[in-house]
């Protein structure tokens, strides 16, 4: 069974911000440093480090801003996610598990199965896309859906798109 951990894959997290006061809030991106995915033709199944977040940087417009946040910031607002949003002491670990897994012709598959986040399970699907030999999936998820209050800094929130790849 093909395993991909943090020493031969990615898995980056991108939180995008709305609500009133959302233009001098941070998008980000953060890369979750610990997780376990084994793949067969058939089945998948993913383990992710809640404790192991990290951000990287904020985004402006889609791309990153390296200067955006000091290091101080960033180490704050990565313990606030950790922390207050994903309180990931009582929550350590995400899962997935597949429930279908489809090859498609172009070479990604289909795949539906459930991601247990934050102690709430939930049924989602994925497809993967073939880029310069690795598997992407993109996926996104509607924080309250999984009991998790979106952080909220002078009014503005937050929903992540986790993107993970793997190669």
């Amino acid at each position: 069974m093909p395993s991909f951990d943090q020493t031969k894959a990615e898995c980056r997290v991108f939180t995008f911000k709305d609500g009133l006061l959302s233009k001098i809030a941070h998008d980000l991106e953060i890369n979750v440093s610990r997780f376990s995915v084994q793949a067969e033709p058939n089945s998948v199944r993913a383990e992710f480090d809640t404790t192991s977040l990290v951000v990287i940087h904020p985004m402006k417009d889609g791309k990153p801003n390296p200067d955006g946040l000091s290091d101080s910031d960033k180490s704050k607002v990565q313990s606030q996610i950790i922390d207050e949003v994903l309180h990931a002491k009582e929550h350590p670990k995400a899962t997935f598990v597949s429930r279908s897994v489809e090859r498609r012709p172009d070479g990604g598959y289909s795949i539906s199965g459930d991601l247990t986040l934050h102690g709430t399970t939930r049924a989602i699907q994925a497809a993967t896309k073939l880029e310069a030999g690795r598997q992407v999936a993109s996926i996104e998820l509607h924080q309250p859906d999984y009991g998790i209050t979106p952080f909220k800094a002078m009014m503005a929130r937050s929903r992540s798109k986790p993107t993970s790849s793997c190669g």
